[in-house]
């Protein structure tokens, strides 16, 4: 029969470990609230100077700003973290945007960084706040009390679901969830590239894909971008079934005819991976229960906000747990509630972007691909426009 572990008043079981898990963990254990991790400690590999982690995210200076706050951005290598100083974004015939950081007075419109780096300063910060850490795995969800693979038993304040699109902390809390498949798939590649990128990200809406190159350090190679392209399913599907050499000529093939040589020559640098694109949101709490992250919504990674969504949930949790009156318990579905109040309008104005976007460049009908471009060739010459979408990438009008 398993031990009932007892648990300090207000305590907060975090369930997942990946950066959405850490950061509020880290959050929390700042804020001095009687935390525990639950989930598994990966083991982060450690690369050498030209090896990079396949998965980069491009970090918003809202999410920066928090990082920092937690006191993890200063700790990881400056020379893994790329500033994206300006952004071309291309339309399907001559529609054009161009976005430069000095246009709205900043440093960078967003950073790039791989998730293993982190992930890493975040795992070193936890252990040095001494946060409690069981690697079980979540099992189930009843009455308040959590239950583990292991037979070990929890019964938290509050439980919050950091743990991915599954969730198996929203299916056991029973939190409605809504998924629509895109029928693209992404997949995403390191290459080298003739031409330096000059910290500048590089779209291409071309009708039926997406494509984005997003500078990275250079290395012994030479000048080296991160690409995610957006697919149909079919043309992913048979890409990726492709045998290494055949594939590798595919793609290279395929990107030397979106890009126009914009980098000039392009080669992979690692191998590609992919992943299926959906839409997702959910009702985001429960009595006792918070989702944070993709656990409680996905948006279609055009615009590189997924992650910055989801450190926009931390933050707004910590807000509300730390705001809210002394006699509320941290599980109390009146302070969940204006977690959720906070984060329905930044999550719903970025889904209705991103899917707004891809709808739009995904219509074939000429008047309509008419429009569009011409609607980007007049937003490029007009700065009060362009001021407008750098706040939004910023995450300044909408939170993170």
């Amino acid at each position: 029969m398993a031990a009932r572990e007892k648990n300090a008043k207000q305590s907060i079981l975090v369930c997942g470990t990946g950066i959405a898990g850490l950061a509020t963990a880290l959050g929390l254990a700042r804020g001095g609230h009687a935390v525990t991790l639950l989930g598994p400690r990966r083991a982060l590999p450690l690369r050498g100077a030209d090896e990079y982690c396949p998965r980069v995210y491009a970090i918003s200076p809202a999410s920066q700003a928090f990082l920092d706050s937690l006191g993890v951005w200063g700790m990881m290598e400056s020379r893994r973290i790329t500033p994206v100083q300006a952004m071309e974004v291309h339309g399907d015939a001559s529609g054009l945007v161009h976005l430069d950081a000095w246009q709205d007075a900043r440093q960078a419109l967003a950073w790039i960084v791989e998730s293993s780096e982190m992930e890493g300063v975040l795992q070193q910060a936890a252990q040095v706040y001494g946060i409690a850490w069981i690697t079980d795995k979540f099992q189930g969800l009843q009455s308040g009390t959590v239950t583990t693979d292991s037979g070990r038993t929890l019964t938290p304040a509050l439980l919050v679901g950091a743990d991915g699109a599954q969730s198996p902390v929203r299916q056991a809390a029973g939190i409605a969830h809504r998924s629509r498949a895109y029928g693209d798939t992404g997949i995403v590649v390191h290459l080298d590239c003739e031409l330096p990128h000059q910290n500048t990200a590089v779209q291409w809406f071309t009708g039926d894909s997406v494509l984005a190159l997003l500078p990275m350090p250079d290395t012994a190679q030479g000048h080296q971008v991160s690409m995610v392209w957006s697919l149909p399913d079919a043309v992913a599907r048979e890409w990726m079934g492709l045998p290494d050499d055949e594939r590798r000529k595919t793609i290279e093939a395929r990107l030397a005819a979106a890009t126009g040589g914009r980098l000039g020559c392009l080669r992979l640098r690692s191998q590609p991976f992919a992943f299926p694109l959906f839409i997702e949101h959910s009702d985001m709490v429960a009595p006792g229960v918070a989702l944070v992250g993709d656990a409680g919504h996905r948006v279609h990674p055009l615009a590189g906000q997924g992650l910055n969504l989801g450190l926009g949930d931390v933050q707004a949790l910590l807000h509300e747990l730390a705001c809210k009156e002394s006699f509320r318990a941290a599980g109390d579905l009146r302070v969940l509630h204006r977690y959720r109040r906070a984060r329905a309008e930044p999550i719903l104005a970025m889904r209705l972007a991103t899917d707004g976007l891809h709808r739009l460049f995904a219509s074939p009908a000429t008047p309509v691909a008419w429009a569009r471009n011409l609607g980007m060739r007049c937003a490029d010459r007009l700065p009060f426009v362009k001021r407008m979408l750098i706040d939004a990438a910023a995450g300044r009008r909408h939170g993170v």
